[in-house]
């Protein structure tokens, strides 16, 4: 059984999570015409090699190529911080897209990017990311203020295989990070994910070199995902994250 402060943590993420995206549009209240699970909630476990823990809630909406969220972080070192955030997609002929994003959080951190995407089955991508400065921590774990590139290919069921390349172009900070992304359905209702993770670049104990890796298994209702990713941030922690969510 949970101990009660657990509990109160739990319920008070929720009240801050559910009840201000009821508010965000009149629409959240109908399915994607082609999804009848529209909302995503996620609950996620940090583990550090310090011995301190970080906790994230959020619930995800999408209608289309539409994603709304919202959600809270909070670990003993950086406190808490709510953030909210949209992203969409604008088809602009062929198989180009325009790929823009919007990230806000308390504190005053506000954030954005824009992709550029083209070629179907086989793709190329580019895109910029630029923040306010404001504190924020990062649970995408690249550099925010970046360029990235991307090439990969699409196939039916949700096949995709891709490399990225996420790198500061602002702070000076020569970090890059490398994916090499793949999914793949296993069997009926069942899908894997892996995210092959290369770090380099100045962190706060030093030059990183380091590895991570990213697996998540998906089943129609739900889902489960497990990453090691050390130097989190290019900090000196080394994180082992799990997250379980439901699809509603």
């Amino acid at each position: 059984m949970l101990a009660k402060g657990r509990c109160e943590y739990i319920m008070k993420f929720l009240a801050l999570i559910v009840l201000p995206l009821s508010t965000v549009s009149p629409h959240l209240a109908y399915a994607d015409a082609g999804n009848d699970r529209p909302f995503k909630l996620t609950i996620a476990e940090y583990r550090y090699n310090d011995g301190g823990n970080g906790h994230d809630l959020n619930i995800r909406w999408r209608r289309g190529d539409t994603d709304v969220w919202i959600g809270a972080y909070r670990d003993p070192l950086f406190g808490m911080q709510t953030r909210a955030g949209v992203d969409t997609s604008f088809a602009m002929g062929g198989s180009a897209m325009l790929q823009p994003s919007l990230q806000v959080a308390s504190g005053g951190f506000v954030g954005g990017s824009l992709n550029f995407q083209i070629g179907d089955p086989w793709f190329a991508s580019a895109g910029w990311g630029r923040t306010n400065l404001k504190p924020y921590f990062n649970l995408n774990f690249d550099p925010n203020d970046a360029i990235t590139a991307a090439i990969g290919w699409h196939g039916d069921n949700g096949r995709t295989v891709s490399l990225l390349l996420v790198a500061d172009d602002r702070l000076h900070t020569r970090q890059k990070d490398w994916h090499l992304y793949g999914r793949w359905p296993l069997a009926e209702g069942l899908r894997v994910t892996l995210d092959l993770l290369r770090k380099t670049g100045d962190g706060d104990g030093g030059y990183v070199r380091s590895w991570g890796l990213s697996t998540t298994l998906d089943f129609p209702t739900w889902f489960l995902r497990l990453a090691h990713d050390p130097k989190q941030n290019f900090s000196t922690q080394d994180a082992t994250r799990v997250a379980v969510g439901v699809r509603f």
